[in-house]
């Protein structure tokens, strides 16, 4: 074996080791997204934390999430103020006190690419995703983790990166950075007396 063959060998060697992980992390993504995709409805829990740098302390809220497949997302607040968000389809409705606001969000794309990483990971489309941002997908199946990060620089000016832990097709925890560094962090629980598996 010649010394030029060997050096060869061992960079192709090399080159398979590095390339592995990322292909066994493409595979596990789409599992993740297979999995998510035959999940048809899902209710949760949600505490809502928004750290600010205005603020000592967080502003926290709680409510429950729901989702039915393909595009219908509702969030209920119950602490500290009722509030009810309603995304079906492109249009979103919110409800507060005895007010009710309708809109499209076509006419809101600086909204449209968040609610986007929500919903598209919760019906496991990963086009939809990936029409809007760069994935980087680590962990497996069991674990997993996915930071969606803008690819428009006018949605960049808002969102710096959108990032979501779960649990083969369970979101456990979401958690949207912004530029300026303030953030929020989204964990979700199953129900009490619900199934863990009958989570979204």
């Amino acid at each position: 074996m010649t010394a030029r063959f060997r050096a060869r060998l061992a960079l192709a060697l090399l080159c398979t080791a590095l390339t592995l992980p990322t292909m066994a992390a493409a595979d596990d993504l789409d599992d993740v997204m297979s999995l998510l995709a035959m999940r048809r409805h899902g209710r949760v829990e949600f505490i809502e934390q928004h750290f600010m740098s205005v603020l000592d302390h967080p502003l926290e809220s709680s409510g429950e999430l729901r989702y039915d497949a393909p595009d219908r997302l509702e969030k209920r607040t119950l602490k500290p103020r009722a509030e009810t968000l309603v995304l079906d389809g492109g249009v979103l409705t919110v409800e507060r006190a005895h007010s009710r606001h309708v809109m499209d969000l076509h006419a809101y794309p600086q909204v449209q690419p968040f609610v986007e990483s929500i919903r598209a990971t919760l019906a496991g489309d990963r086009v939809a995703l990936e029409r809007v941002f760069h994935l980087e997908f680590a962990g497996s199946v069991p674990r997993w983790s996915l930071t969606l990060v803008p690819l428009d620089a006018r949605v960049a000016k808002n969102i710096a990166q959108v990032s979501i832990v779960g649990a083969q097709d369970q979101l456990l925890k979401v958690e949207i950075r912004q530029p300026d560094g303030d953030r929020s962090l989204m964990t979700l629980r199953p129900l009490v007396g619900q199934a863990p598996n009958a989570a979204p």
